[in-house]
């Protein structure tokens, strides 16, 4: 077999060639890369995400009059004494001793300020049996779970003392905070460091040799290291957050890994049919290469749809998973061929006996036979392949139908065994909304008017009037600020369809009778379910915007890619089919409860309001790493001189061994996901990981070739009004793919 000459053209190409020419430059720019993006991101230190100023509306313009104000609201906490006997009451001699110790133990930590007995406040039950000793910890209220434990501790002593007879319980925004920590705080970072030693035991087996096996692994590793480092010196200008950078690292391991395997399989493929490594590292580079910028900038276009919601979390996970995805498509293409240039042959040490001896039986050359015998069958009957797994995928995704979306409640998220969780269940019980209120925030020329006085009594009392709040409501006036501060306890509690209506009532029939009568007033309302209730208005508001923009980039970035009008609109077509699927199983299983049970999870009645929307731009991007790779190689051969038919079954059947092993890496990485103990990334996970196993199995495995076969010739179709487009596919014909055919002799020129 003689070699091949090669001059290649294309960026994927030339990118290569220049790294294998200078590899020691390449990897030394990668390097100082990495470096200084760590170091200078970690100088930098990192800017979060706001909460209370990530919404528009309401919610922000409450935020913004009590931060203009100057006003620092301490974090609240709340004791609740609960009798367990229904003849001891609130006014007996027991319970008041029990709420002077509270008083007394919290006081004495040093740690809480402005400690309040219910009977002061009248935060007492109808029926007696229960009442909340409220109090304010001092410092900063963002800070406040780091220096809440000293009265955690008193509390628990005080119901030691009267074991039995009493229940005291402590709940408050930083008590949740730190039980959650202690709780489930491991849980992510179980997860994170799980991620690298699952996805480097799936590459041993695929490759079967330790040094192959690593660098998919090192490459994803080192491009989430370098991203973390910009995503500090990128909040100064877009805040980041946990959230996004747990987004970030799966998102970075999973396109890291997979993007190397693209390209490190196919430059061992043409090594074993003879190519020398030069030769197959090009050749790599001008195909697989190619196959990775084309995916990494779909997904790049993908994840810049979070960019459209307006909502600082998600811009916030959505610039994070651009950024890492464009690290590690540049990383790939660049530093990865110069890696493999200086290692050579020696990509192949820590070669693990059985597996690297089956690999030199059964590899690139024979193909996968699982798939070659699918693929026998679904060429053989197309139409009826189509509609059977359309027809099943249908079937599956059906449930999406009744899709309820909405913010977790605490039981929900976390189930009941959670002692903050009953405590929580318990305050609502006794009183309705005492854990959630609305607030109230108005804000006047002058809060001391007698115009504005009254305006509050009566919206204090027209409140409780029309069955929003059952009381009490407490008004806090900040007379330097003109500000006045009022808590109001939603009907409803932890029921978010109820106490949604209690706040509706509250902005749309109280506020203008009462506090909208006063010119120039302004009473923004917000509080916990206010916030979910605005985040969910404004999401359900940017689904159509970033849909639309993510469908029409991704269908003209495949236009383009292929120059084929039928197989831009057939890649969006199975990438929506894929995602209504995976919509489908959360439904049933975390909605209806069907099989729940076997993923560890509850059915919670819905799904996270934010997981629809998430899910769809992280699927549609990551789907695309398939659905480009196969049908590049598919219409590689196709311009080698194949007919479609043959070029469906070479592509497929070639590329089933990467997608296999690229599949089983994202499917792990993602199911560990979803053994975490919270709910939502419950079903994160598991979405995710059912969306991949469908797209890599009966999308890439059947419908996509059963497809293309009906479609026969029309696949490449562009209609003469098209072709003006710029042509990105030369790099990847006859002219650009340089092999060399096994006894024909034959020598292409790039």
């Amino acid at each position: 077999m003689g070699n091949t000459e090669v001059r290649v053209r294309g960026l994927a190409a030339r990118a290569g060639g220049w790294s294998a020419q200078h590899r020691w430059a390449a990897v030394g720019i990668w390097v100082l890369f990495v470096v200084l993006a760590t170091g200078l991101g970690s100088a930098a230190g990192r800017i979060d995400v706001d909460q209370s100023n990530q919404l528009k509306g309401e919610t922000h313009t409450a935020a913004q009059i009590i931060d203009d104000a100057g006003i620092k609201q301490p974090a609240g906490e709340t004791v609740l004494v609960q009798s367990e006997d229904s003849d001891v009451k609130a006014t007996s001699g027991e319970f008041r001793a029990a709420v002077a110790d509270v008083v007394k133990a919290v006081g004495g930590t040093g740690k809480a300020m402005n400690v309040a007995s219910p009977y002061d406040t009248h935060t007492i039950s109808r029926d007696g049996r229960s009442a909340l000793v409220q109090f304010d910890l001092r410092g900063d209220a963002k800070t406040a779970s780091d220096r809440i434990e000293p009265v955690l501790n008193a509390v628990a002593g005080v119901q030691k003392d009267h074991q039995g007879s009493l229940r005291i319980e402590e709940i408050g925004g930083a008590s949740m905070q730190k039980q959650y920590q202690d709780a489930f705080g491991d849980d992510f970072q179980k997860a994170e460091y799980s991620a690298v030693p699952v996805a480097l035991g799936i590459l041993l087996i695929a490759f079967g040799a330790l040094v192959a096996a690593l660098l998919p692994v090192a490459l994803a590793v080192t491009a989430i290291m370098a991203t973390m480092g910009l995503m500090g010196l990128i909040s100064h200008l877009q805040p980041m957050s946990d959230t996004a950078n747990s987004v970030m690292l799966l998102v970075g391991m999973a396109v890291g890994v997979d993007y190397c395997l693209f390209y490190l399989r196919r430059e061992r493929e043409e090594r074993d049919k003879g190519q020398d490594a030069g030769t197959a590292l090009r050749i790599a580079a001008a195909t697989s290469g190619r196959a990775v910028i084309v995916s990494g900038v779909t997904v790049c276009v993908a994840m810049a749809g979070m960019l459209f919601t307006g909502l600082a979390e998600f811009e916030a996970m959505g610039l994070a998973s651009l950024i890492v995805v464009a690290v590690a498509m540049i990383g790939s293409v660049t530093v990865l061929p110069a890696l493999l240039s200086l290692l050579g042959e020696r990509v192949e040490k820590g070669r693990i006996p059985f597996l690297g001896r089956r690999r030199q039986q059964h590899g690139a050359r024979e193909g996968s036979r699982f798939w070659t015998a699918v693929l026998r069958g679904v060429l053989a009957r197309p139409l009826i392949s189509v509609v059977v797994a359309a027809g099943a995928l249908l079937a599956v995704a059906a449930p999406a139908l009744g899709m309820k979306t909405q913010q977790l409640t605490l039981d929900q998220e976390f189930g009941k065994s959670l002692p903050l969780v009953q405590t929580y269940d318990r305050i609502n019980e006794a009183f309705p909304g005492g854990s959630q209120p609305a607030q109230v925030v108005v804000k006047a020329s002058d809060i001391g008017a007698p115009g504005v006085r009254q305006a509050l009594a009566d919206f204090k009392e027209q409140a409780i009037a029309s069955g929003a709040s059952r009381g009490p409501i407490e008004i806090k006036l900040h007379d330097a600020q003109n500000v006045a501060l009022i808590s109001v306890p939603l009907v409803g509690g932890s029921d978010l369809d109820k106490a949604v209506r209690s706040l509706d009532k509250l902005r749309n029939e109280v506020r203008p009778a009462t506090l909208g009568k006063v010119d120039g007033l302004q009473a923004p309302i917000t509080g916990q379910v206010a916030g979910n209730h605005d985040f969910n208005d404004q999401l359900l508001g940017s689904v159509v915007p970033v849909f639309a923009f993510v469908v029409v980039f991704a269908f003209l970035l495949m236009l383009l890619s292929f120059r084929s009008l039928t197989v831009a609109l057939t890649s969006i077509m199975l990438n929506l089919l894929s995602v209504a699927a995976a919509y489908g199983i959360l439904v049933a299983v975390f909605q209806h409860g069907w099989g729940a049970s076997l993923v560890g999870a509850e059915g919670v009645g819905a799904i996270v309001t934010w997981l629809p929307l998430f899910l769809f731009v992280i699927l549609f991007g990551l789907s695309m790493d398939y659905h480009v790779f196969v049908v590049s190689r598919i219409r590689e051969a196709r311009m080698r001189g194949r007919n479609t038919k043959d070029a469906i079954r070479h592509g497929v059947v070639t590329t089933a061994g990467v997608v296999t092993s690229a599949a089983v890496i994202m499917v792990a990485v993602f199911a560990i996901f979803g053994t975490l103990s919270m709910q939502s990334m419950k079903q994160m996970g598991v979405g995710l990981a059912a969306a991949v196993l469908i797209d890599a199995t009966v999308i890439r495995g059947v419908l996509l070739p059963a497809v293309m076969a009906l479609l026969g010739e029309r696949n490449w179709y562009l209609p003469k009004w098209l072709r003006w487009l710029p042509d990105l596919t030369h790099d990847e014909g006859p002219e650009a793919v340089a092999q060399s055919v096994h006894g024909e002799g034959e020598r292409l020129t790039v």
